[in-house]
């Protein structure tokens, strides 16, 4: 349902405030976070201008968030990234349907409701307690073996 842009800027927005204030080179951004340090600076923009982190260059340069991290909703940042969008209408189009969604498209907008509402209630804070559990040099979500 997220892209993986979406998965990137959280993985990102985690391990800022894993860190509690100080200044990450975006290398090693994106060594904790597994983003392509390439793909890792453009979102880094996005994130910026929509008012998540601030970022500075030079010798003691680096990415912080702008505001505490229980302070910023998983939701605020889906939006800011690539908007989870509702079903207002029948993407089908039939006639029959009239202004009411038919009951699979009805379905399908309570089930992207629900995740609006967990995106919604959960913080970044939140998801930095279970990251307290594992070694801080452990990428934050690492890839699957094969």
């Amino acid at each position: 349902m997220l892209g993986q842009t979406c998965e990137y800027a959280l993985r990102v927005m985690v391990f800022l405030a894993a860190n509690e204030g100080q200044p990450v080179t975006t290398r090693a951004i994106a060594t904790g976070t597994l983003v392509p340090e390439g793909y890792l600076a453009k979102i880094l923009q996005t994130l910026s201008r929509a008012g998540f982190v601030k970022s500075q260059r030079g010798l003691h340069g680096g990415s912080v968030l702008r505001k505490p991290a229980d302070g910023i909703t998983l939701l605020e940042i889906v939006q800011a990234i690539n908007p989870l969008r509702r079903i207002e209408t029948c993407p089908l189009a039939l006639a029959w349907h009239g202004k009411d969604l038919c009951p699979l498209h009805r379905r399908l907008d309570e089930a992207i409701a629900g995740v609006e509402t967990v995106l919604r209630n959960s913080t970044i804070a939140d998801l930095l307690v279970s990251r307290k559990n594992h070694r801080s040099r452990d990428a934050l979500c690492p890839q699957p073996r094969v």
